[in-house]
C-alpha cells in the first residue's frame, strides 16, 4: 500500500480542518550552506544549495480580518489572531512568531491583506541547521504573495523572511538562507554576494553526491550564541574602521587580536572559500574541493569556535571514511545540527558503513544520511 505523500496529507487535513479545500498550496525548500559560514551578515560571500526538503503552506483566504494557523507537524494548539490589530510576537519560544513575523513584514510594506486559514506541514528536519525556519518564512510568503496577487520578488520574499526572523523570532541573521530558498536552482549551488544579493547558479557534478548527515545533536540559533557572534564581528569592524568585513584583507587584521582576530579571520576566509568552491565545482577537482571543506571546518571550530567535540568527531569519521576525493564538515549556525559532505557517488555506501559503527550521538542515537537534490526554490505546490 503506497504511503499518502505529505502534499495529499496537508490537503486533506486542511479540508477536514478549515471545511473547505486550500485555493493556493505552495512549498519552499530548505537548504545546506556548503561553505561561507556567518558570513551573510558580513556582506560576504556564500554558496548554498537549496535541497528537496520542504515545507509545504496550504492556504484559503476569508471574508473577515481573522488568520487561522495550523503547523499540522507538532501537536500544538492553532494561533489565530486578527489583522486589523497591531501584530505582536508571542512570548519566546513560539512557532507562530514565524507565521506572525511574516504576515506583520508583508503590512509594513503597505500590503492589505485578507483573513486566512492556513495549515502547515514540512520535512525539513527542524533544529538540524537546514533553515525550516526560513523554508516557513518564504513558502508563507510565497503562499500570501500568490493569494493576494501582491507585486513581489523573489528577493522581497527573503527580505521579509529575513525581517521576520529579527522582529518577531529573535535571532539576527543574514540573509542566505531565505534568498537561497526562495531563489534555489534546480542541479546547482547558488553563490550569493550578501552585499548586493546578487545570486549566480554553479552546477553541481553529475560525479558528486550532496550529503546531509543529521548528527541528532539539537541546536537552535537564539539560544545558541548565534547573536553573540555577530556582535563580535561588529565590535572587529568598528576597530578596523571599516563598514563591514566584506572590505577586510588579511593584513588588515594584524590590527585586531584575540577574540575579534580570530571571528574576523573566519569570516574573511570563509568568504574567500565560497568563491574558491564555487570554481572548484565547475573544475570538478575532488581533492581540491575535500581539502577546502576541511579548512572550512577547521576554521568553524578554532576561530569561531561554533563547533563542539561532537561535531568535530563526527566531521573526522566522515573524511577518513570519504579519503582524499571530497570531504565533510558541519554546516549551518553551530553548536550542533548537521554536517555537509560532497562525494563520489560511489563512496557513499562506505561513509553510510562508517557512520552505523562508529558514532552515536550523546543520547544514543545514529547518524541519519540523506542524499539531496539541488532543487529550485519556492513555488507552487
Amino acid at each position: 500500500m503506497n504511503a499518502v505523500s505529505p502534499l495529499d496529507a496537508l490537503r486533506s487535513a486542511f479540508q477536514h480542518w478549515s471545511g473547505q479545500a486550500p485555493d493556493t498550496v505552495v512549498r519552499a525548500p530548505g537548504r545546506v550552506n556548503l561553505v561561507g559560514e556567518h558570513t551573510d551578515y558580513n556582506d560576504g560571500f556564500c554558496l548554498p544549495v537549496a535541497i528537496d526538503r520542504w515545507t509545504w503552506v496550504a492556504l484559503r483566504l476569508r471574508t473577515d480580518s481573522t488568520v487561522r494557523v495550523r503547523a499540522l507537524d507538532l501537536g500544538l494548539p492553532d494561533d489565530c489572531f486578527a489583522l486589523d490589530a497591531p501584530l505582536q510576537p508571542l512570548p519566546q519560544p513560539h512557532w507562530a512568531n514565524y507565521v506572525r513575523g511574516v504576515l506583520h513584514a508583508i503590512q509594513s510594506r503597505g500590503h492589505a491583506l485578507r483573513g486566512m486559514d492556513i495549515a502547515i506541514t514540512g520535512n525539513v528536519p527542524q533544529g538540524a541547521g537546514l533553515s525550516s525556519s526560513a523554508s516557513l518564512e518564504v513558502a508563507l510568503a510565497e503562499g500570501v504573495r500568490r493569494s493576494h496577487a501582491l507585486p513581489l520578488s523573489g528577493h522581497d520574499l527573503a527580505r521579509i523572511g529575513q525581517q521576520a526572523e529579527h522582529e518577531f523570532a529573535g535571532c539576527r541573521c543574514g540573509i542566505m538562507d531565505q534568498l537561497c530558498s526562495a531563489l534555489g536552482e534546480a542541479g546547482s549551488a547558488l553563490l550569493l554576494d550578501t552585499r548586493s544579493l546578487a545570486v549566480q547558479a554553479f552546477p553541481m557534478p553529475a560525479e558528486l553526491a550532496v550529503v546531509v548527515i543529521e548528527s541528532r545533536i539539537q541546536r537552535g540559533l537564539v539560544e545558541s550564541a548565534y547573536n553573540d557572534r555577530r556582535r563580535e564581528c561588529e565590535e572587529a569592524t568598528r576597530a578596523l574602521g571599516l563598514p563591514s568585513l566584506r572590505e577586510a584583507q588579511m593584513a588588515d587584521l594584524t590590527r585586531l587580536d584575540g577574540t575579534l582576530l580570530r571571528r574576523a579571520r573566519h569570516v574573511v576566509t570563509d568568504s574567500a572559500r565560497a568563491m574558491q568552491l564555487a570554481t572548484l565545482l565547475a573544475s570538478g577537482d575532488l581533492v581540491a574541493i575535500g581539502r577546502l571543506l576541511r579548512e572550512a571546518h577547521a576554521s568553524q571550530r578554532d576561530d569561531f569556535e561554533i563547533s563542539r567535540p561532537e561535531m568535530d568527531a563526527l566531521v573526522t569519521l566522515c573524511n577518513d571514511a570519504i579519503g582524499p576525493e571530497g570531504g565533510a564538515r558541519m554546516t549551518g549556525g553551530g553548536f550542533g545540527g548537521c554536517v555537509v559532505a560532497l562525494l563520489p557517488h560511489a563512496r557513499v555506501p562506505a561513509l553510510q558503513a562508517a557512520l552505523n559503527a562508529g558514532y552515536r550521538a550523546p543520547n544514543g542515537e545514529p547518524a541519519v544520511l540523506h542524499r539531496c537534490q539541488p532543487t529550485a526554490g519556492a513555488g507552487l505546490a
